[in-house]
C-alpha cells in the first residue's frame, strides 16, 4: 500500500523550494487566504487553487529559484488578463525556504492533519473498500473497521486498517464531529453501531446503508431496545443521490460526497449538519433484497 507523500517528505528530497502564500483574497478566488504551496524546480506539493493563477505563480516561483531571488509578492486579478473569469483578485508571497521555515511548515501541516474530521467506514464490504479508495483522497483520516481480517486485507487504499472485535468500542473512542458510515454484513450488526453513533450525540454524520424498509425495521428497534432513541439524525438509505446504478463504487461516490458535504457545512464547526426536511431518491438493497421506497434525510 503507498503512503500519500507528506510535506515532510517532500522537503527532504528538495534542497532549494519556495513557499508560495495567499495573503490575501479579495473577491472570488479558488482557495482562500492564508493556503499555501510548494515549488521546487521538478517538484510540487499543495496547491492554491489550479488554473491559470497556479501556473503563473509555479513559473515566478521556479524564476526566482533559478536567479536567486530569495522572496517577491505578486498581485493577480483573477480576470480576462490571465484568462481566468473567478472575479477576485489574489495577493501572493513568495519566499524560499530557510530551515527555521520548513520546520515551521512541517509542524503546521502536521497540525492540520491531526485535525482532520475522522470518517469510520463500518465494514469492509465491496461498498466499504470503494469508500476508502475515494476517502484516501478527501481531507479526512479515514478508518476502516472490520471484525474480518480477510476483508481488510483486500483494502489496498492509503488509510488506517482496523480489525476489531468489538467496533462499538471505536465508535464510543471516536473524536467528537466524526463520521460514521455503517455497512456490515450482519443487520444486527448494522443496527448495534448506527445506535451506538446516534447514541453519542455529536457525530458530524451518522449514515447506515439500506432501504426504506430497513430504516422503519431500525426506527422500531431503537424504540425497543434503547429507550426509544430518536433516529432522525440517521441517513438511511446513505448516497441517496438518485442514480439507478447500485455498483458499489457508484454507491460510494455518493457516500463520499454527501459525508464531505456535511462535515465541510458552515455549521460543522459547531454542530453535527442534519437535513431533515428535502426528500432524497435512492436505496441500497438490505439483505431481505429490497430497494422499495424512497426516504427523507
Amino acid at each position: 500500500m503507498a503512503r500519500r507523500r507528506s510535506l515532510q517528505d517532500f522537503l527532504a528530497c528538495h534542497e532549494h523550494v519556495v513557499q508560495v502564500r495567499l495573503s490575501r483574497v479579495r473577491g472570488s478566488s479558488p482557495r482562500e487566504a492564508g493556503t499555501c504551496m510548494f515549488v521546487a524546480a521538478e517538484g510540487l506539493w499543495g496547491t492554491i487553487g489550479g488554473g491559470q493563477l497556479e501556473y503563473i505563480a509555479i513559473d515566478h516561483a521556479r524564476r526566482m529559484l533559478k536567479q536567486g531571488v530569495i522572496s517577491d509578492t505578486l498581485d493577480v486579478p483573477l480576470g480576462p488578463e490571465i484568462g481566468q473569469c473567478c472575479g477576485g483578485r489574489v495577493e501572493m508571497s513568495l519566499a524560499q525556504m530557510r530551515q527555521a521555515g520548513r520546520e515551521n511548515a512541517i509542524a503546521r501541516q502536521q497540525a492540520e492533519d491531526q485535525a482532520l474530521p475522522h470518517v469510520y467506514v463500518m465494514g469492509a464490504g465491496h461498498v466499504g473498500r470503494a469508500l476508502a479508495d475515494l476517502f484516501q483522497h478527501l481531507p479526512v483520516r479515514c478508518i476502516l473497521i472490520d471484525q474480518r481480517a480477510e476483508e481488510l486485507a483486500l483494502c489496498d487504499a492509503d488509510v488506517e486498517i482496523r480489525q476489531s472485535a468489538i467496533p462499538e468500542i471505536d465508535i464510543a473512542a471516536a473524536p467528537a464531529g466524526s463520521a460514521f458510515i455503517v455497512l456490515t454484513h450482519d443487520h444486527a450488526l448494522d443496527f448495534l453501531l448506527a445506535s451506538a453513533a446516534l447514541q453519542r450525540g455529536d457525530a458530524g454524520y451518522v449514515g447506515l446503508i439500506g432501504s426504506a424498509t430497513k430504516r422503519e425495521k431500525f426506527r422500531r428497534w431503537c424504540r425497543d431496545h434503547c429507550d426509544g432513541l430518536g433516529t432522525d439524525r440517521l441517513i438511511c438509505p446513505i448516497g441517496a443521490g438518485g442514480s439507478r446504478d447500485k455498483r458499489p463504487s457508484v454507491i460510494a461516490a455518493f457516500v463520499a460526497a454527501e459525508v464531505i458535504a456535511d462535515l465541510t457545512s458552515e455549521t460543522a464547526a459547531s454542530a453535527p449538519s442534519w437535513s431533515t426536511d428535502l426528500p432524497q431518491a435512492g436505496k441500497q438493497p438490505d439483505a431481505e433484497g429490497d430497494t422499495a421506497g424512497v426516504i427523507s434525510r
